[in-house]
């Protein structure tokens, strides 16, 4: 039998039909395709992890601390997104890359999509969570899918030859060294239809995979669930404690408007049926609880305001709420607490860690597992079925959301944040924010108030007051007080001169502690200082 060679040109690319522009085209293509269809296994095959979300966590889990604390200074609850983001047009880049390899290297190119899909399984792999055969099967056709794409679109595609002389059409022959393959005008049409197609499929199965990931299933489980009555409800919004001033935050942040600051890159589905929460550690009696026993403990109904640390001066990562949920007092009296349990570490179905002293839990009496939050069950943002509400404390010390554990340890014991640099108590400061007029605003010389909220979780809010310019310090009106632990709103009216004026408010809490003026960023225990806008007023 004669021996067959492979052409030169398939063996180097020479003369191949596909310039760069299109092979880069076709590795995007055979990306997308890839990429799509692995994600819509993980979200149809319960268990099966996103291979994308596995590599933002990792992402998450090794960047120095300095990086996190400026992704969330700057992108603020965009922090996520924006990863996410960077890691498909990173994708998108490395697909156009072995795109134009193929060209010449078609199997190098198809080892490396899946290398690629390697690295996702291994980041997946990295939570030992995620089921081995799942994660692998994930993995397994993101490969295949981009690597036949990618194989069709470079090589499998019919081609014609001409002569390289006089580039008339002629006929097939690439064993003819006269001759280069090229694509026809039919064969053109076909290419760019299938790479479109590709395409939009790897987007369409990617959108499909997060839609069938659960959430739906998931609010239609919450809407379902009836809120018992609380044992010891919050009782009405006194009058006064409203203001009605355009542009002030409200007393009580929608649900939809909370800020949502955590290290999950894609919300937690937790299904309550499956669901149970474990009290254990340094305990005489650890025991556990499904989401029905939990709902028919005795619960109390509390009005707390929740800040995260890396909120800046005057920043927005700041809430108020009307959370219910079950004491934690009395799920630790009922554990029984051992000698050397002065932590309480809460543990998140996503592996998060939040510590704080036992003695918070046991002495705030509105310290609770929630389960609800301004009058319906927690939404799946927030912590569903079940989150710490702590008040007093910073979140990242605190507020762990998709609970799964409650462990008492001792204090040498680090949450998730404390070896990236973060301090391993974390009160809330004393702080009020302007939020009439905003800054870098103009305004006409009329009278108007300056607004805005003050907060002291556990404290309570005193005074407000507010400094125009080189001015004297002037007492703000306060609305009527809630609660200690919430914030409350103020205003001052203001007659204003035509001109640049500069405005800053500071705080006094219910123990007298005036907020400073010394500024400080965020690391390591919040930010502090005055809050201070700057307005052009005109005639």
């Amino acid at each position: 039998m004669a021996e067959t060679t492979q052409p030169a040109e398939a063996r180097t690319g020479r003369g191949h039909p596909l310039g760069r522009g299109s092979a880069a085209l076709a590795g995007v293509a055979a990306v997308a395709a890839g990429l799509g269809l692995a994600e819509l296994v993980a979200g149809v095959v319960p268990a099966a992890p996103s291979l994308v979300i596995s590599v933002g966590d990792t992402v998450i889990d090794t960047v120095p601390g300095w990086l996190e604390q400026w992704a969330i200074a700057t992108l603020g609850a965009a922090d996520k997104p924006v990863l996410v983001g960077g890691i498909l047009v990173l994708s998108v880049l490395i697909g156009a890359g072995l795109g134009v390899l193929a060209r010449r290297f078609v199997l190098l190119a198809a080892a490396g999509i899946a290398l690629f899909a390697l690295l996702g399984v291994v980041a997946a792999l990295a939570d030992d969570r995620n089921p081995v055969f799942l994660t692998a099967l994930v993995g397994l056709v993101g490969a295949a899918a981009g690597i036949a794409v990618l194989g069709w679109l470079v090589v499998g595609l019919p081609r014609r030859a001409v002569p390289e002389e006089r580039g008339d059409p002629g006929p097939a022959d690439p064993a003819d060294p006269g001759t280069v393959p090229v694509l026809s005008e039919v064969d053109r049409r076909r290419f760019l239809a299938v790479t479109g197609g590709a395409t939009l499929l790897g987007v369409l199965a990617g959108v499909g995979g997060y839609l069938l990931s659960g959430r739906d299933r998931l609010d239609g489980l919450r809407a379902a669930i009836r809120l018992p009555a609380p044992a010891r409800q919050a009782g009405p919004v006194p009058p006064g404690a409203t203001l009605e001033i355009p542009g002030i935050t409200p007393l009580f942040t929608p649900n939809a408007e909370f800020y949502r600051i955590d290290t999950a890159l894609r919300v937690p589905t937790v299904d309550p049926d499956g669901w149970q929460l474990e009290v254990r550690g340094m305990v005489d009696d650890p025991f556990a609880l499904t989401y029905a026993e939990l709902m028919e403990l005795p619960q109390i109904e509390a009005d707390v305001t929740l800040a995260c640390v890396s909120n800046e001066v005057g920043g927005e990562l700041v809430g108020n709420a009307r959370w219910q949920g079950v004491p934690l007092r009395a799920l630790l009296e009922r554990a029984g607490l051992q000698e050397g349990a002065t932590q309480l570490v809460g543990r998140s179905v996503d592996g998060f860690t939040a510590g704080f002293p036992t003695l918070t839990a046991l002495d705030v009496e509105e310290a609770m597992v929630a389960v609800a939050m301004n009058g319906e069950p927690l939404p799946a943002e927030h912590g569903f079925p079940a989150r710490l509400v702590v008040p007093g404390l910073y979140g990242y010390v605190s507020a762990t959301k998709w609970l799964a554990a409650i462990e008492l340890t001792g204090w040498d014991v680090d949450g998730y944040w404390i070896p990236r640099g973060w301090a391993k108590e974390g009160p809330i400061k004393t702080q009020t924010r302007i939020d009439v007029p905003r800054s870098g605003t103009t305004v006409p010389a009329a009278r108007r108030p300056i607004a805005g909220v003050a907060w002291a979780p556990t404290r309570g809010i005193e005074r407000v007051e507010v400094r125009i310019d080189d001015g004297p310090w002037q007492e703000a009106e306060l609305a009527a007080p809630l609660d200690v632990d919430c914030w409350r709103q103020w205003y001052l009216p203001w007659d204003p001169a035509p001109g640049r004026h500069v405005i800053a408010a500071r705080a006094t809490d219910g123990l007298g502690e005036v907020q400073t003026d010394e500024r400080t960023p965020v690391a390591p225990d919040g930010a502090s200082g005055y809050p201070v806008v700057e307005v052009l007023v005109q005639d």
